[in-house]
């Protein structure tokens, strides 16, 4: 039985396709077989911590959308990025082309053919776990991925505008009944009281808090250019994530 996980914020900055790749790595450690989907196709960039090259893209979530290739076709394994033994890992990137981008924006697209398209890498790939990468904000395949989604992850930053707009799509989950909600609060500074901060978080949207990771220099540093968990995995925003993927193993 697989599972779909989709990590979402109301605003970008977030750190949401930094966290996703973390938290499916981490999955895929486990054992798992596991596969990643940017569905943020006006501005991707998943695929920056699997250091997946543009050159190696031949096809993209874009061009199956577009019918002109199966979705597994567009699914490369990025399993050397875990640097050691684990389940396999996939990521089917959104194209980074402008012409592709631009393509999108003016043509748009059915939002059933990527439900259509999760179903089949789900088949075709045996995947326990299915990561959306989701597109920030309120939207058609917003909608969609958090309706399929049997875990919804939502990462915001102590901040008010991420308060308000985190709040739309917290009773926008309930509606919908998502099974499993979690917050993840990013960029907190290590000075803030971390207890207050995931007491009041709590308190406003009566959704547990599942980690609180601490903006630090290692996390800058690295600028999306590797997987933080791994490559720093004694720091506390590394043990963190590792708290978050224990938490969507045991649901």
């Amino acid at each position: 039985m697989s599972s779909i996980v989709s990590i979402h914020s109301f605003r970008g900055g977030t750190g949401k396709s930094n966290l996703t790749a973390n938290l499916a790595s981490q999955i895929a450690l486990a054992g798992k077989r596991v596969a990643v989907v940017d569905t943020d196709i006006q501005s991707p960039g998943i695929h920056m911590p699997f250091n997946l090259g543009e050159d190696r893209i031949g096809c993209a979530l874009n061009h199956f959308i577009w019918g002109e290739c199966p979705i597994e076709k567009a699914a490369y394994d990025v399993s050397a990025a875990l640097h050691g033994p684990g389940g396999p890992i996939y990521l089917v990137p959104s194209s980074m082309k402008m012409s592709d981008i631009g393509r999108i924006l003016k043509e748009g697209y059915d939002v059933r053919i990527l439900n259509d398209g999760f179903q089949a890498l789900i088949e075709k790939l045996q995947l326990d776990y299915l990561f959306i990468d989701t597109h920030p904000g309120v939207n058609e395949e917003t909608l969609l991925s958090i309706a399929i989604s049997d875990i919804l992850v939502l990462i915001l930053r102590p901040d008010q505008q991420d308060f308000q707009g985190t709040a739309v799509t917290v009773e926008l989950a309930k509606k919908l009944d998502v099974p499993n909600l979690l917050l993840v609060i990013n960029k907190a500074l290590p000075t803030m009281n971390f207890g207050e901060l995931r007491a009041k978080v709590e308190k406003i949207y009566d959704v547990p808090v599942a980690a609180i990771l601490p903006l630090t220099t290692e996390v800058v540093q690295l600028a999306s250019g590797g997987l933080i968990s791994l490559l720093h995995p004694d720091l506390e925003v590394s043990r963190e994530m590792k708290k978050v993927a224990a938490q969507i193993l045991a649901s």
